[in-house]
Order: structure tokens, then sequence, then C-alpha cells
């Protein structure tokens, strides 16, 4: 396993955005490897997937050649922790999304096929927004332990952006005909959450996103762990090559 440092100015953020890639040689080489992105925890930096084993969890994948990670970096100090005017916060938020969509993947995308999102906590949040936001571009996510309304974060205000961040507010209102719906049901959707200490509203919101998407007819797999299993980073070591083990199993990396 290879790791590489990049850094390249943002036109929507307008700033230098960093982020690592770990490929199992060449970085310019994404053709047989499934491009797939780290989103950081809450408050959490590009670093953070590598400094807390989630990295080395997956190493074999990436080893392999299966698995191409790129773990990007996070704004959420300024946008979903942040207590600032909520309107604004939510707009830088949209602009990182763009970031993300329209600046960083396109970069890795071509000729490799759709992308693999995954995160844990905050993480998890951002995997399954980018997942349910933007099915033409991730086929995959593995969101662990996350919150899937961003109303938990923006209170009682509610705008079109907050709404578009929330899958739990937006998918009860997509038709069946809606074209995304197709792209669900062709993807790969894995929940997991905890029952132990600190998980109670990550479970809640992973409970409800899962009756959603049993109503909507869109197939997913739900797993909930232990009692024992809590909210931090030795159990998301445990979940994550669980999942790509099962994936790989499945032909899907």
């Amino acid at each position: 396993m290879k790791e590489f440092y990049r850094k390249k100015y943002s036109h929507e953020l307008g700033r230098d955005m960093e982020y690592l890639v770990f490929c199992a040689d060449d970085p310019d080489d994404r053709t047989h490897a499934k491009v797939s992105m780290a989103f950081p925890p809450q408050d959490g930096r590009y670093w953070d997937f590598k400094d807390f084993g989630m990295v080395e969890a997956a190493r074999p994948w990436i080893d392999s050649g299966q698995m191409y990670l790129i773990c990007v970096d996070g704004i959420d100090g300024e946008t979903w922790s942040s207590h600032g005017d909520p309107r604004y916060r939510i707009e830088l938020q949209e602009r990182w999304f763009s970031y993300v969509t329209n600046e960083l993947l396109p970069d890795y995308t071509e000729n490799a096929g759709k992308v693999l999102g995954m995160g844990c906590s905050m993480g998890a949040t951002h995997a399954g927004n980018f997942f349910f936001r933007r099915p033409d571009i991730f086929d995959t996510v593995i969101a662990m332990s996350g919150i899937y309304n961003a109303q938990f974060f923006w209170g009682d205000y509610c705008d079109d952006l907050v709404y578009a961040n929330s899958p739990i507010l937006f998918l009860p209102n997509m038709s069946q005909d809606h074209p995304w719906m197709k792209l669900y049901r062709e993807s790969n959707i894995i929940l997991c959450c905890g029952q132990g200490a600190w998980e109670d509203d990550l479970l809640y919101s992973t409970r409800v996103l899962s009756g959603i998407l049993a109503e909507k007819g869109i197939p997913h797999w739900a797993d909930y762990w232990g009692f024992d299993v809590n909210h931090d980073w030795p159990w998301w070591k445990k979940q994550l090559p669980y999942f790509l083990d099962n994936l790989s199993r499945r032909g899907k990396l």
C-alpha cells in the first residue's frame, strides 16, 4: 500500500484543500480499482481515517488493487458544528459538497466507474448524504453510526439546502418514477450502528432511514451490532473490514 499527499486549490471554497490517497501502486492507475472516498468524523481532518487505524483495516483491499482510497478533508467546524448564521453555514456546506463532487472527484473517476462512500459518525452522515443526493456518482455506501437529518445540527431552521442535505426529509417525498430510484435499487447500501454507549441518536436515525428505504422498496442492509458496541473507533475498525469483505466476496469492489 502506498500513500500520497495531495493539495489543490478549490474555487468553490476559495482555499487550498488537502487530502490523502492510498493505493496499491500507481496513483494514476484506477482502471481496476474501486474508487472510494472516506469522510472524516465531526470536526475531523483528512488524516483521521489513517491515524485511527481505518486505512490499515482496509489494507487488504487496497493492497490487492481492489480499492483506491481517497481521504477527503472536511469543514464541519464552519458548518455542521458552528453556531453562526444558519443560512451562511448551509451555503458553505453546499460549496463543500460541490467541491467534492465537481472539483475533487472528477480527477479520479474518469474511466473508473462509480464511487464507494464510507465514514463513521459524522463521516457516515456525509457518506449517506453524498450517496442519496448523487447516486449518479456513488453506487455504494458504508455508513457507520450516522445522523441522516441535518436539522439535528440546524435545529428549528430548515430551508431548501438543509432539506437537500437531509435524506430522512427528502426521500419520503421522492416519487417512484424519479430517476434516482432506479439507481438506488441498483446500488449497495450498508447502514450500520451499534446499540451501546453514545449511539442512541445515531441508532434512531439509522432505523428511521432504514424504514424509509423499506417503504420505498429500496434494497439495503441495516446491520445493528450489539449493546456492547459503542460509538468509538475500535468498533468501526471491526465493522469496516467486515463490510468490505462482504462486498468483495460479492464482486462489488
